[in-house]
């Protein structure tokens, strides 16, 4: 009887070896990944969500449908066409038509201007210097075949034509772009790593030529905020942003337009009347009212100083509160107290 026993637990203590194992290599990999001190352990591990960027794929997703409409304008067209379709047919038609692409860059510089306008997830500079980019090349390609055309009317060795294109297809541009679009939109997704260990909450970012490391020791920690977007709660991710005495999380923000300098026409002269200086004033102070900026503090979710659209956030969060209230200045008080308590009924 003791021998099988004893082989039964034979497979276990192997199985418990490996996993023994298993989890000391992970640890020394993850050491290295968020460059931890020695003796500290990787409690919790997270990055954003699939559906984390989602605002950046739809974009690229409103460019591709862009590209195949100004592509098969013709086609779409007709007397049943929604009203969109007949702007767009019409914007087509005033430009120049389908072959000079006026209108397609029209369509994309409002779509630029507008997605920079709102300060969204998607109003970023090198999405917006994307989007310029993306605007710009059928004219580039236009004005290439131009200069050749023009220039081979008076030489004989006319220059241009450097890309070697006549024209810009919407069609295979909108596929290349927007592939090359949707390929570093996943690779910046996947380039955040968060990590709660024994001893602080870290951020890693890793991308392209770019790398970011930001470490918060639990002590530091005043507030942990969740921000949870009507699309969070339903594809089930949220924002756990950490706060810090020292103002980490929080950022400064102007509302309103604003106005910097003189007011054009209401700078008082020498010459000016009673009533014209009251009227300056007057102007003045309504247009500085219409114009008022103030200066806000307020929290802004940025993937490189938070855990950006984290799937279960709800462990991350009783985990970051957990250990703080461990590191916490009232929590060892308290632990001092006790202790001394302690030492004097021993005595």
């Amino acid at each position: 009887m003791s021998e099988e026993s004893d082989a039964a637990e034979e497979p276990n203590s192997e199985v418990q070896t490996t996993n023994e194992g298993k989890q000391v290599a992970d640890q020394a990999r993850l050491a290295k990944k968020f460059r931890l001190i020695k003796g500290e352990e990787v409690l919790l591990t997270k990055r954003p969500s699939t559906f984390a960027f989602l605002g950046m794929y739809l974009l690229g997703i409103l460019v591709l449908a862009i590209h195949f409409i100004f592509d098969n304008a013709s086609s779409l067209g007709s007397e049943d066409s929604s009203g969109f379709m007949k702007i767009v047919l019409k914007i087509i038609e005033v430009s120049g038509g389908e072959e000079w692409p006026f209108g397609f860059v029209f369509v994309m510089l409002f779509i630029t201007w507008i997605n920079r306008l709102v300060n969204v997830s998607t109003s970023g500079r090198w999405v917006t210097i994307g989007l310029l980019i993306i605007t710009l090349t059928p004219v580039i390609i236009q004005l290439d075949d131009m200069i050749f055309w023009i220039t081979d009317l008076w030489m004989d060795e006319p220059i241009g034509n450097w890309i070697g294109l006549d024209s810009y297809n919407y069609l295979i541009f909108g596929l290349g772009f927007v592939g090359i679009y949707m390929a570093m939109t996943f690779y910046y997704q996947r380039s955040f790593n968060y990590a709660v260990t024994s001893d602080a909450v870290i951020f890693e970012h890793s991308f392209l030529l770019s790398r970011s490391h930001r470490r918060i020791l639990f002590d530091r920690i005043s507030e942990v905020i969740v921000e949870r977007p009507p699309v969070g709660t339903l594809l089930g991710f949220a924002t756990v942003t950490i706060l810090t005495d020292s103002g980490v999380g929080i950022v400064e923000e102007n509302t309103g337009p604003g106005m910097s300098g003189a007011i054009p026409g209401t700078t008082e002269r020498e010459g000016d009347s009673a009533a014209e200086k009251a009227g300056k004033g007057i102007l003045r102070s309504m247009i500085g009212l219409l114009t008022y900026q103030r200066t806000i503090r307020t929290v802004r979710a940025d993937p490189k100083h938070c855990m950006y659209n984290i799937r279960n956030w709800e462990k991350a969060k009783a985990l970051l509160n957990e250990k703080h209230k461990e590191h916490s200045q009232s929590n060892l008080l308290r632990d001092l107290k006790d202790t001394i308590v302690a030492s004097s009924d021993e005595d």
